[in-house]
C-alpha cells in the first residue's frame, strides 16, 4: 500500500472536551485491525490528548492516554501535530508521549493534498 492510501484520521478534540477524541481513536484502531495503514493528526485542542501528564475526565469517562499508549500495537505510529498548534498551546516537544512528529505548515498541507481518505473527529 503506498503512503498516499492511509487513513488520515484528525482529532480536533481535547480529551474530555465530548466523545469525539475516543470515537477518533476508536476510528483509528478498527481501521488498523482491518489493515489499513493509519496516520494521526491532532490539530488544535486535540494536541492535549499526546500530552505525558492529563488530568482526569469527569467520572465515568475513560482516559485517552491508555489507548494512544496502545496505539503501536495497532502498528499506529504516526502520531502527527502542528508545530504552530505546540507553539499556540505553549507545549514543548517533551510533554508529549513518544513518537510524535510535529509538522510544517507545508507538510500539513501535503497530508490534506495527497489522494487518501480522511475522518475528522
Amino acid at each position: 500500500m503506498r503512503e498516499s492510501e492511509d487513513l488520515l484520521v484528525i482529532i480536533r478534540h481535547a480529551p474530555h472536551d465530548s466523545n469525539w477524541l475516543r470515537e477518533g481513536l476508536d476510528a483509528a484502531l478498527v481501521g488498523a485491525a482491518f489493515g489499513q495503514s493509519v496516520r494521526l493528526l491532532f490539530m488544535g485542542q486535540g494536541a492535549l490528548a499526546l500530552c505525558r501528564e492529563q488530568q482526569a475526565g469527569a467520572p465515568g469517562q475513560k482516559a485517552s492516554l491508555p489507548t494512544i499508549d496502545m496505539l503501536e500495537m495497532y502498528d499506529i505510529d504516526q502520531l502527527n501535530v502542528p508545530q504552530r498548534v505546540l507553539d499556540d498551546l505553549k507545549l514543548p516537544l517533551e510533554a508529549l508521549v513518544d513518537g510524535v512528529t510535529p509538522l510544517s505548515e507545508g507538510q500539513v498541507k501535503a497530508l490534506f493534498s495527497q489522494n487518501r481518505p480522511i475522518l475528522n473527529f
